[in-house]
């Protein structure tokens, strides 16, 4: 078992400890669910495990880049981690960490069972290695943007049934109880979407400029080109519908999973089919 998997598997326990713990919290009844020394302990653990188990398998057993569908949900759930740690310290978030909690132990066990991929042609290219530590923090950036507006999405269809007693809405809605104001994660939301955005279109810059290189055209007419510019098209509608029609709620939550499904399929989508079903 290679050190990329062992480091991968013992991020995913401390992040699953940490996520049982928060959820037996929760299950007991206490309602005021606080980061506090702890949790930062146990985040800070699972966020180094998991960065070098991520060093190592992609950069530790061969001289060019080793990626895979596994690998790259794995890295960039890592990155919507360690946003929503530093994001925390600016505003309080704690509630998030019962839904990110167990999607990074998730990430990161697959990361540690399906650690095989790809060398990536002309992985010692500088270009190709600043592409895709751009398109890695894109993945990333997209993905907390997602959850974030999932979450949105649950808490606005809780306020909107006040039939629902507490016996109802159980765990799940203690959990969103524990969220901020809606307004005030609607302007998170569209400030991580605008990142994101940003992002994005130094991703299609620099994929432009290596394909060039590589190539000798811009945008190859392949699956991960067509649905990074569909992904790019989907948010910058997005953000002008936002500046100029006022766009929120449901209709931003819409706009949010269709560019999140591009940017999966652009990467971990087509990487699955290809190393996973046709093998």
């Amino acid at each position: 078992m290679s050190a990329g998997i062992v480091f991968q598997l013992l991020a995913a326990l401390a992040y699953a400890l940490l996520g049982a713990g928060w959820w037996r919290q929760l299950a007991q009844g206490r309602e005021d669910m606080r980061v506090g020394l702890a949790t930062h302990a146990f985040l800070i653990s699972g966020l180094v495990l998991q960065a070098v188990g991520l060093q190592q398998a992609m950069l530790g057993q061969t001289d060019g880049l080793h990626v895979g569908w596994a690998l790259a949900l794995s890295a960039a759930i890592w990155l919507g981690m360690l946003i929503f740690w530093l994001e925390n310290f600016l505003m309080k978030l704690d509630g998030l960490l019962l839904i990110l909690l167990p999607a990074a132990a998730l990430a990161a066990v697959l990361g540690g069972i399906f650690p095989n991929g790809r060398i990536v042609p002309h992985g010692d290219s500088e270009w190709l290695r600043t592409h895709l530590i751009i398109a890695l923090c894109a993945y990333g950036i997209i993905a907390v943007a997602t959850l974030h507006a999932l979450f949105m999405a649950a808490l606005d269809r809780q306020l909107h049934r006040p039939s629902d007693n507490e016996t109802h809405r159980g765990l799940v809605g203690r959990a969103l109880d524990t969220l901020p104001p809606l307004l005030t994660q609607e302007r998170l939301l569209f400030r991580i979407i605008g990142i994101g955005f940003v992002v994005l279109t130094l991703t299609v810059i620099t994929g432009a400029i290596v394909s060039m290189q590589a190539l000798g055209v811009l945008f190859p007419l392949d699956h991960k080109t067509i649905f990074t510019l569909l992904a790019w098209l989907t948010f910058g509608g997005l953000l002008v519908g936002r500046r100029t029609r006022g766009w929120r709620g449901r209709t931003a939550l819409r706009w949010t999973l269709v560019g999140f499904a591009f940017v999966l399929l652009a990467y971990s989508g087509t990487r699955f089919v290809l190393d996973v079903l046709l093998n």
